[in-house]
C-alpha cells in the first residue's frame, strides 16, 4: 500500500459550508478584507443545497411582518412589538448590504433571488382577532411597519388573498394584516451570488470536500478534508468559521472548544404541499402565516406562499412537521445519537419534560394521514383539491439546547452564534431566522472575533449598510429612507 499523501496550505480564513451564513461571510471579508485568502469547504458537490436551497426553506425574507411567534401575547393580553423590531431591524441590515452589492456592480440581476411578494397574518375566530388587532396597533407605531394594514371584512380579503376566501363562509370572524413591504428570498440563488462576488475577490470555493476534523496546529488551527475520492487535504488558517448547518454542532465539539461543552441538537425534518396548477398559482400574490398549533415549533407555522426559485412562480402550503435523526438532509441516522456527549447529555436529558407538548405534536405529525393533512391547507384554502397538490421533503432543522444554569438545558427556537475565547473558531447554531438575519450574525460574529480589527472596519461598514450601528425603528426619516432606497436597488418597486 503506498503512503498516504496529505497536501497542506495556508490561509487566512476557513469557512465550513456552503450555505447562506458562509456566503454573506465571504461577501462581507471580500469588501473589507479584500487581500485576504479565504477558503471555503463545502461537502457536497455544490453550494448552498441544504438549508440554504430554495425548496427547503420558507424563502419569507424573515421581517417579523407576517410571523406572529415574534409578537406572543402576554398573560394580561397586552403584544409587546419589541422582538418583531428587531427582527425586522437585521433583516434590514441584509437588505441594505444586498443593495450595496447591486449598487456597486457587483450583483447584476437581484430579481434572481428577491422579489415583492406581500406579507400577510390570517386568523379566525374572536380571540385570534382580537390578538390580530391589538398585534397591528403595536406594530404600527412604528416607522418599519407603519404600511400595515389591518381588516375583519371578507371583501378586502378577497382583495389581498383571494384564494384564502374562496369557497369560505361570510359569516365566518376572521381577521387579516397586509404588509406591502414584504419579500420573498431565494436563499440559494443568493448564496451563490455572495459566493461569486467573494470568489472575484480572493476566494476560493472548493465542493466535494467533507471536512473531518478540527485541531490546533500552533497558532492555526488545522481544518482536514476529505474528498469522495479518498484524497486528504489540510488548511491551516488563524480563523475558521463553521456555517455547516446542522452539521456545525459536532463539528464545533470536535475542536474541542470549551465554549461548546453543555449545547446539543434536536433535530426536526418537514415537508411542504407544491401546487402544480400553473392557473392556480397565478391566482395568488402573498405570503398568508397563520398561528403555529400548541406544540409546534416555530418553523412550523402553516403559510400559503408565492415562491420565486430559479425565476419560477410558484405555490406551496406547509411546513408539515416532522422528526428524523438526521443533523442534514443528505446526513446520517446516526447524527442525532454521536451528538449526544458526556458534557450535554444533562441538558438534553433536561428539555424532555417542559417540551412535551412538543413531543405530542411531532408525534401527531407523523402518523398523520394525507387526509388530514390536507384538510390543514383546506383553512387556508377552502377550495383546495388535493389532486392540484404534491408532497415533497423540505430541509432538516437542528434546534439549539442550550445550557442554562437554572433547567440544566434549554431548548431554544432561533439562532446562536458559539465563539471560542480567542476569537480563532466560532459557529452558528439553530436555524430560523438565520438566514434572512446572517449579515447582522455575521457583523456581530467579526466584531466579537475581531476587536481591534473591526474598529478599522467600521467606516467601511458603514459605507455598504447605512444605518449600521443606529435604530432604523427610532428615526421615522431613516427608516422610509432604507426602505425606499433598497426597493428601488433590489427591483422591488416594479415587481
Amino acid at each position: 500500500m503506498g503512503e498516504l499523501t496529505v497536501d497542506v496550505t495556508r490561509a487566512d480564513a476557513v469557512l465550513i459550508g456552503g450555505g447562506v451564513a458562509s456566503a454573506t461571510l465571504a461577501a462581507l471579508l471580500s469588501e473589507i478584507e479584500p487581500d485576504w485568502d479565504v477558503q471555503i469547504l463545502e461537502k457536497l458537490d455544490d453550494v448552498a443545497l441544504e438549508s440554504s436551497e430554495g425548496w427547503n426553506n420558507a424563502g419569507t425574507g424573515h421581517s417579523a411582518l407576517c410571523e406572529l411567534n415574534y409578537t406572543p401575547q402576554d398573560i394580561d393580553g397586552s403584544v409587546s412589538p419589541a422582538k418583531a423590531i428587531s427582527i425586522n431591524e437585521q433583516f434590514q441590515v441584509s437588505r441594505q448590504f444586498w443593495a450595496h452589492l447591486v449598487e456597486s456592480g457587483k450583483i447584476a440581476d437581484p430579481s434572481v433571488f428577491i422579489n415583492s411578494v406581500p406579507h400577510m397574518s390570517f386568523v379566525h375566530g374572536i380571540e385570534n382577532v382580537d390578538y390580530l388587532r391589538r398585534r397591528h396597533d403595536a406594530l404600527v407605531r412604528s416607522p418599519l411597519f407603519d404600511s400595515m394594514e389591518f381588516t375583519t371584512r371578507h371583501e378586502q380579503l378577497a382583495e389581498w388573498a383571494p384564494l384564502v376566501t374562496e369557497s369560505r363562509p361570510e359569516t365566518e370572524t376572521i381577521a387579516a394584516t397586509y404588509a406591502p413591504d414584504g419579500t420573498d428570498v431565494d436563499f440559494g440563488r443568493l448564496s451563490r451570488e455572495l459566493l461569486d462576488v467573494a470568489r472575484r475577490a480572493n476566494t476560493t470555493v472548493s465542493t466535494g470536500w467533507e471536512v473531518t476534523s478540527l485541531r490546533r496546529m500552533g497558532s492555526d488551527w488545522g481544518v482536514m478534508a476529505r474528498s469522495a475520492s479518498g484524497e486528504v487535504r489540510v488548511v491551516r488558517a488563524p480563523f475558521v468559521f463553521v456555517g455547516a448547518g446542522g452539521n456545525a454542532l459536532p463539528l464545533l465539539q470536535d475542536s474541542g472548544i470549551p465554549e461548546i461543552r453543555g449545547f446539543g441538537g434536536f433535530p426536526i425534518s418537514g415537508q411542504w404541499l407544491r401546487c402544480t396548477d400553473p392557473e392556480i398559482i397565478d391566482r395568488h400574490q402573498a405570503k398568508v402565516y397563520g398561528k403555529a398549533a400548541v406544540g409546534a415549533p416555530p418553523m412550523s407555522v402553516p403559510h400559503l406562499d408565492t415562491r420565486y426559485i430559479d425565476g419560477q412562480r410558484s405555490l406551496m402550503f406547509g411546513p408539515y412537521a416532522g422528526w428524523s435523526p438526521k443533523f442534514l438532509k443528505t446526513g446520517s441516522n446516526l447524527d442525532l445519537f454521536a451528538s449526544i456527549k458526556p458534557g450535554n447529555i444533562a441538558q438534553m436529558m433536561a428539555v424532555a419534560p417542559p417540551n412535551l407538548d412538543l413531543m405530542k405534536y411531532l408525534a401527531g405529525e407523523l402518523v398523520a394521514s394525507p387526509a388530514k393533512r390536507f384538510d390543514a391547507l383546506r383553512e387556508y384554502m377552502p377550495s383546495a383539491r388535493s389532486e392540484d397538490w404534491e408532497l415533497i421533503t423540505a430541509g432538516q432543522r437542528v434546534q439549539v439546547i442550550a445550557p442554562d444554569p437554572k433547567k440544566l438545558g434549554v431548548l431554544q427556537f432561533g439562532t446562536q452564534l458559539i465563539a471560542a475565547g480567542d476569537g480563532s473558531i466560532a459557529g452558528m447554531l439553530g436555524a430560523s431566522p438565520g438566514a434572512s438575519t446572517a449579515t447582522t450574525i455575521m457583523l456581530g460574529m467579526l466584531e466579537k472575533v475581531f476587536p481591534e480589527r473591526f474598529e478599522r472596519w467600521r467606516d467601511g461598514i458603514r459605507s455598504m449598510i447605512p444605518s449600521f450601528g443606529t435604530h432604523l425603528s427610532e428615526d421615522a426619516e431613516a427608516a422610509r429612507t432604507s426602505l425606499a432606497r433598497t426597493a428601488h436597488l433590489l427591483g422591488l418597486e416594479d415587481s
